[in-house]
C-alpha cells in the first residue's frame, strides 16, 4: 500500500492519496477526503491498464465544487424533499441545498470532509468518520466506516457500516463516474448495460423528487432488463429523461433474497472491461452523468455531459419521507452495514 500528500484542505487539515491492489496488477487510488475514489485501473483485452473512473488532477479542484466525483455520500445520499425528515415523531431540518430539497446530506455531508484511516494492508483500506448529533441535521452522534478491498478475481468491495446513538437514517453510497473505455475516452453511449430491475421510481420534475410510485420499465427508455447501448434511449422523446437530461433515476431492483445478487452488467465496447454490479441494496440510481460539462479532469482533459456512468446502490430517493419505499430508518444502537462490489474482467 502506497501513501502520499495529496493536499491540504482551506482550513488546514492535511489530505493524503493512498494506493491499494491486487496481484493481478487492479490498482485502487483513494483518498481520505470524502473517502474518494480518485483512480480505478483494470485490464483490459489487450492485457493493458486503463483508469476507469472520472476524476480531478489536484486536490484543489475537488475542495473547489465538484460533481462529488468517486466520494462516498452520506450519512443519507440522494435527495430528501423539503430537507425535512420526521424521525419517531420529531420533524429534523436538514440544509437545503438543492433547490427546496437537501442533496447527499448538503455541505457537511461525509463527501466533503476528512475521514480517519482505521486499518490498512496491500490490497484494503478502512476509513472511519464521526457525525456530531445533527451534523448534517440528522439526529444521533454516530460512528462511520467505509472499507475498501480489491479481491483476487478483481472485485472492488465496499463495505459501510454505521451506528448511531439516536434512531436516524443511514443511506450510504459510492458516486464514482465510470467509463470503462477509459475517464479520457469521451462519450459512454456505445457502453452495454444491463440492469437487473423491472421497475423503477418516475420523479414528479426536474427537482428529481420520487412520485412514490413504483413503476414498471417495459415499453420506456428505462428498460435495461435486456443489455442495450446507454445511447439507444437517452434521448428519446420522454418526459422523465428531459427531467434529467438523460437517465438520473433509480431502479427498484428485482431481487430474490436480502444478499449479494448481480444487479447490473456494463461492457465497454473498445476495451472489452466488463463490470458486474452486486450489492444487497434494494435500490441502484443510473445517472448518466448529465450536468459535469467543463469539469477539469485527470491529465488535461475536460470532462463533458455523459463521458461517464454511475450505478450507486442505495435506498429509494426520499426513502425517508415516501411510506411506499422500504425505509433508511436505524435504531439508536443498531448496526447499519451494505456492501456492494464491482466486479471486472473482459470479453
Amino acid at each position: 500500500m502506497k501513501k502520499e500528500l495529496f493536499g491540504k484542505t482551506k482550513s488546514g487539515e492535511t489530505v493524503n492519496r493512498y494506493e491499494i491492489s491486487n496481484s493481478n496488477g487492479m490498482k485502487l487510488a483513494v483518498s481520505d477526503y470524502g473517502a474518494t475514489v480518485l483512480a480505478l485501473f483494470v485490464k483490459d483485452k489487450d492485457g493493458s491498464l486503463v483508469d476507469v473512473a472520472l476524476g480531478y488532477e489536484d486536490f484543489a479542484a475537488y475542495e473547489k465544487g465538484h460533481c462529488y466525483l468517486g466520494s462516498v455520500i452520506g450519512r443519507c445520499a440522494n435527495r430528501i424533499s423539503n430537507a425535512k425528515v420526521n424521525i419517531d415523531g420529531v420533524e429534523y431540518e436538514l440544509e437545503a441545498n438543492d433547490n427546496e430539497n437537501c442533496l447527499h446530506s448538503g455541505s457537511q455531508s461525509t463527501a466533503l470532509r476528512v475521514w480517519n484511516v482505521k486499518s490498512q494492508a496491500d490490497n484494503s483500506i478502512t476509513f472511519e468518520i464521526e457525525d456530531a448529533d445533527l451534523q448534517e441535521g440528522y439526529p444521533g452522534n454516530a460512528v462511520i466506516t467505509v472499507t475498501y478491498e480489491i479481491t483476487d478475481d478483481n472485485g472492488l468491495v465496499i463495505t459501510y457500516t454505521g451506528k448511531a446513538d439516536k434512531t436516524t437514517p443511514f443511506n450510504f453510497t459510492n458516486h464514482t463516474y465510470f467509463n470503462l473505455n477509459g475517464h479520457d475516452s469521451g462519450d459512454v453511449y456505445k457502453t452495454m448495460l444491463q440492469i437487473e430491475a423491472s421497475h423503477y421510481t418516475p420523479v414528479k420534475s426536474s427537482k428529481a423528487i420520487p412520485t412514490g410510485e413504483i413503476a414498471p420499465v417495459a415499453g420506456t427508455p428505462f428498460d435495461f432488463t435486456t443489455a442495450k447501448a446507454i445511447g439507444q434511449d437517452i434521448n428519446a422523446d420522454n418526459e422523465q429523461l428531459k427531467f434529467g437530461n438523460g437517465y438520473d433515476h433509480n431502479f427498484a431492483i428485482d431481487r430474490d433474497s436480502d444478499g449479494m445478487e448481480r444487479v447490473a452488467t456494463a461492457v465497454a465496447d473498445k476495451t472489452g472491461i466488463k463490470m458486474e454490479v452486486f450489492t444487497d441494496t434494494v435500490g441502484i440510481q443510473f445517472y448518466s452523468a448529465n450536468f459535469i460539462d467543463g469539469q477539469p479532469g485527470k491529465g488535461g482533459v475536460t470532462y463533458h455531459n455523459r463521458n461517464a456512468f454511475c450505478l450507486e446502490t442505495q435506498y429509494f430517493p426520499n426513502s425517508v419521507n415516501e411510506p411506499n419505499f422500504k425505509t433508511p430508518i436505524t435504531k439508536a444502537g443498531e448496526e447499519y452495514r451494505s456492501q456492494t462490489e464491482y466486479r471486472f474482467s473482459v470479453q
